[in-house]
């Protein structure tokens, strides 16, 4: 499969970027509903040195499948077929919405890059919970993670943000082995706002609130955070979260820069992921790093496509390391060969476990 899909990849090209997607997670939830189906205990390559137990979970190996492509949760059977250590669904909003008016998703093939102006498009958790109640009778052999975020028309009243996150968390707390909290989209007016140390200091206080109410005290939660944070205000913003009881770092999400893009779609608005936002999302996990010292889960996102781009992001301090648009540029078995490549490396260098900090 990976010898063929440059040539699926030419035709997929040739599709407008958000038709493909959407594509690819109908395929997806074919694939998953069909290993649910046969019970097919698929597991991703692991090893004593990719193996890693944080947040008090086990992850066979530290690549994961980062939210905004599994949105609704439809295949969680089939993240680990494909290699990933863990799976994160959503970004999933309290209320169903449409999302931008299309066209919202633009491939920049000259920089390996997307620019998105989706807009947390979704079913609403209430649906996304119904679903995974079916679909996880049987748990995955990967932890699964549940990123939530704030529907559109309850930004800019602080009450209807809290309630809309925490009517989520409450619906979806019995299917997450870990929560999200996704603070950070540039797609939805004001959300970023709520990285303020303040306020996103109360909000992680009712997640766990609400989480303790509805019998799930144990679940952590984790805070994403936006590489477009000016570096003085990471510090704060994670002792707020910490203080309020998050227990790690998501770092991070799209950019609205543009660093070193050549294609005339860089000017389509919107957050990038991909190739040029690997640099700066690496120095945002250094500078999470830094404020919250050893022992903090961090999670790295932004430009992995290489295993190279998986070393550098653990060695500027992240844990594990999560990719999606990766997968457009290099193929849906991504995963698998970054998590071998990764324990071949490590044997190499005579690393004993998944920590290169």
């Amino acid at each position: 499969m990976t010898a063929l899909y440059p040539l699926v990849r030419r035709v997929l090209f040739r599709l407008d970027a958000e038709r493909a997607h959407r594509g690819a997670v109908a395929a997806s939830r074919i694939a998953g509903e069909l290993l649910a189906l046969l019970s097919i205990d698929a597991r991703p390559p692991t090893s004593p040195r990719l193996a890693r137990r944080l947040l008090g979970l086990d992850f066979p190996n530290p690549i994961g499948l980062a939210a905004g492509f599994d949105k609704d949760g439809v295949a969680p059977h089939l993240w680990p077929v494909l290699g990933f250590g863990f799976a994160e669904l959503g970004t999933v909003t309290a209320l169903p919405q449409p999302g931008n008016p299309p066209p919202r998703m633009f491939r920049l093939a000259e920089d390996r890059a997307l620019v998105n102006r989706l807009g947390f498009n979704g079913a609403g958790s209430e649906v996304v919970a119904r679903h995974l109640a079916q679909r996880l009778r049987r748990r995955p052999s990967i932890p699964i993670g549940i990123n939530v975020g704030c529907s559109k028309v309850s930004m800019g009243d602080p009450a209807c943000e809290e309630d809309d996150y925490a009517t989520s968390v409450r619906r979806l707390a019995p299917f997450a082995d870990y929560l999200a909290v996704n603070v950070s989209s540039p797609n939805t007016p004001g959300l970023r706002g709520l990285q303020d140390p303040g306020r996103l200091g109360r909000l992680v206080s009712v997640v766990r609130e609400d989480l303790a109410r509805a019998g799930h005290p144990a679940i952590p939660v984790l805070v994403k955070l936006a590489p477009d944070l000016p570096d003085g205000a990471v510090g704060e913003a994670c002792g707020s979260a910490r203080e309020a009881g998050a227990a790690g770092f998501i770092a991070g999400n799209t950019t609205l820069g543009r660093p070193g893009c050549a294609s005339p779609l860089r000017e389509e608005a919107g957050g990038l992921s991909g190739a040029p936002l690997r640099a700066r999302a690496t120095e945002l996990v250094a500078l999470v790093r830094r404020a919250v010292g050893p022992g903090v889960p961090i999670v790295g996102v932004g430009g992995v496509m290489t295993v190279a781009d998986v070393i550098e992001k653990m060695e500027a301090g992240a844990d594990l390391v999560a990719l999606y648009t990766g997968l457009v540029f290099e193929g849906p078995l991504l995963a698998r060969r970054l998590a071998r490549e990764l324990d071949a490396e490590m044997s190499r260098r005579a690393i004993p476990s998944a920590a290169f900090s």
